[in-house]
């Protein structure tokens, strides 16, 4: 059944934009007057036969946008406020917008498409305080766009993200994630189906009730895992087996979209500052539905109010993380932040 609330257009350049309103109803019309060059993105999947995984290589990616700007500057030229003259999203206000990144990783020659998510039109909000109405959107547009990106004839895995902060490299400081479909399975993903079960529904089991949890609710539990790669990471579970966001019902999309908001929430006070922070969406493919479990993460790379963790030889060159952090302290941080 079609969505009342949602409207795709194209922009100037041929690329998709999708509003996703919080009411049906609104006109979202408003032409793209800018003049750009054809959409062609060109990046290329290469495969590395010592390591066994792929590497994508976009070179033509350099010119995009680098590091946010000052607050006023960032304001005045965001692309990602409505109705200016080089926004990508030319009505004068709305509620949701995904549309194909202007500079893909994925796409063309390479297979798979690369969307941004723009969570609300307000430069200043952030996710964490986003209203009940708007989590609903989000959550609508999350299961639209994983049920089509999904269905792609080259997509073999659709992952939804956000980044942010300066500190981990967000190059726009205007509320968004992104959505990357993949036309390969990612090495993470590969490495949890080779398991001869679904882990992840024996994880819940044993951590529901245990002391790294967070927070909780009916059908979710968010906790630090017992392995935390990260000073500060939470995992947040479906109790049941639920192998992506299309397989949640109306009620239990909102209630996964509260709880994410909360634990996003709590890594934003646990210093006296903004926490940048990361956070992935991973799913089932869509050919292994059954043997994969929906699972959302957080993580920050502060590990104290003044210092970071970079990720240097030992880590990046093995794949060996090492925590400054003990995953218990830190639950309880997060859980009476």
């Amino acid at each position: 059944m079609p969505d009342p609330a949602r409207t795709s257009v194209k922009l100037a350049d041929g690329r998709e934009l999708i509003y996703f309103d919080d009411v049906p109803g609104l006109d979202r019309t408003t032409p793209d007057r800018r003049v750009l060059p054809p959409y062609e993105p060109r990046p290329e999947v290469r495969f590395d036969p010592l390591t066994g995984e792929h590497v994508v290589i976009a070179a033509h990616r350099q010119t995009r946008t680098f590091l946010p700007q000052a607050d006023a500057a960032a304001r005045a030229a965001c692309p990602l406020c409505p109705g200016h003259p080089d926004s990508e999203i030319p009505a004068d206000g709305y509620h949701v917008a995904i549309f194909e990144n202007r500079f893909p990783a994925l796409g063309g020659p390479a297979g798979g498409r690369c969307e941004v998510v723009c969570f609300t039109d307000d430069h200043d909000a952030t996710f964490a305080g986003l209203p009940s109405e708007r989590l609903a959107t989000v959550a609508r547009a999350f299961a639209d766009r994983t049920r089509e990106l999904g269905a792609l004839p080259d997509v073999e895995e659709v992952f939804i993200f956000e980044n942010r902060g300066a500190e981990i490299g967000a190059t726009l400081s205007h509320p968004h994630g992104q959505i990357y479909a993949f036309p390969y399975l990612t090495p993470r993903t590969e490495r949890i189906l080779a398991q001869d079960r679904c882990v992840l529904c024996d994880i819940v089991r044993r951590e529901a009730d245990g002391e790294r949890v967070i927070a909780q609710t009916a059908n979710f539990v968010a906790f630090v895992p017992h392995a935390a790669r990260w000073p500060y990471q939470a995992q947040i579970v479906p109790r049941e087996h639920v192998p992506d966001v299309t397989a949640l019902g109306d009620a239990e999309s909102v209630e996964l979209m509260r709880l994410y908001a909360d634990v996003l929430g709590r890594f934003g006070r646990l210093y006296d500052k903004a926490v940048p922070y990361m956070a992935g969406w991973h799913q089932a493919p869509p050919a292994a539905r059954d043997r994969a479990h929906l699972w959302v993460e957080v993580y920050t790379p502060q590990r104290t109010a003044d210092k970071l963790k970079y990720l240097a030889s030992v880590e990046t060159g093995t794949g060996a993380f090492l925590n400054d952090v003990r995953p218990e302290d830190a639950a309880e941080r997060l859980r009476t932040a």
